[in-house]
């Protein structure tokens, strides 16, 4: 699985993350310059972190304290980035290994999409200097990449990425509350998920809101779960969880799930909205470069 090519990698690099809802101890100064050092006002001091540049450490703290520390100057930056992929049974559809439409899966694939997005944005919060922190969540628990500061981490974030493979039932709700618990320095965060939980997702929201983190929620659905392709008597089998449900599906009772569909989207937007949360619902037909360029500029997280 090859993620980016070069070109699509330099555009990415002319772009940067954007923290609307400034909240105490996530950042450091204004944010208003993407260029670093340019400034020789000092400003505060950081935890060196692996990646960032020794000609920035400050060695007389070092030799003192015996402890590495990373000089801050007045324009720079200092946010924390993270990225909370919902790596379910769910999210692998639809399946990429069926002979039939495989290219067309591939390319309309949730899991694959949401990696996709992963990798557009971290290697945006990368190029920018940001502190970036990477999860894959998972039936079987969370896997962790970083966090990392610098461009140079990049293809080992791609890397990271590629491993991705879609297994299990997430509780989104348990994952994003020992996030909340466990996670480092908060900062904005973004959750790639079809929010196909049982549990639900609301109180996991609600938790890593609660320690401060700025968040949009990337909620990805495929073409065929928008508009089920699909008719007469039908034996449906949940990926996740094995249960079997016969129904019979005619023109009523699509047009029925359609209403449930957006009755629940609405429902979504209306608790993000009331929360501050960036709620950006998309359907993985949609061009990735399109949401990146396009759609998360419009919604004031990416300039």
């Amino acid at each position: 699985m090859n993620l980016f090519d070069e070109p699509t990698l330099r555009k990415l690099e002319q772009l940067t993350l954007v923290a609307e809802q400034v909240r105490v101890g996530v950042m450091k100064g204004d944010r208003r310059s993407r260029k670093r050092g340019t400034s020789i006002e000092f400003a505060d001091y950081r935890n060196y972190v692996k990646g960032d540049d020794l000609r920035r450490l400050d060695w007389n703290v070092y030799a003192r304290l015996e402890r590495p520390f990373i000089k801050l100057l007045e324009e720079e930056e200092d946010l924390s980035v993270h990225l909370l992929v919902d790596a379910s049974a769910s999210m692998d559809w639809p399946p990429t290994d069926q002979p039939t439409n495989q290219q067309t899966n591939q390319q309309t694939n949730k899991l694959l999409y949401a990696l996709r997005l992963a990798g557009a944005l971290g290697h945006i919060a990368l190029t920018s200097g940001d502190l970036l922190t990477v999860t894959l969540l998972t039936g079987q628990g969370s896997r962790r990449w970083g966090p990392f500061r610098g461009q140079q981490n990049s293809l080992r974030l791609l890397q990271f990425l590629e491993t991705g493979r879609g297994s299990g039932l997430t509780d989104l709700n348990l994952s994003l509350r020992d996030y909340a618990l466990h996670g480092r320095r908060p900062g904005l965060l973004f959750l790639l998920s079809d929010l196909l939980s049982p549990n639900g997702y609301q109180d996991g929201l609600t938790a890593v809101l609660s320690r401060g983190y700025e968040v949009g929620l990337l909620h990805l659905l495929s073409p065929d779960e928008i508009d089920p392709p699909l008719s007469g008597d039908l034996k449906l089998v949940d990926v996740e969880t094995g249960q079997d449900a016969e129904i019979s599906l005619d023109g009523a009772t699509l047009a029925a799930y359609r209403q449930r569909l957006q009755s629940w989207q609405a429902e979504i937007a209306a608790f993000c909205a009331s929360r501050a949360v960036h709620y950006i619902p998309l359907v993985t037909d949609t061009p990735w470069e399109k949401v990146v360029m396009q759609t998360l500029r419009l919604k004031g997280v990416v300039r």
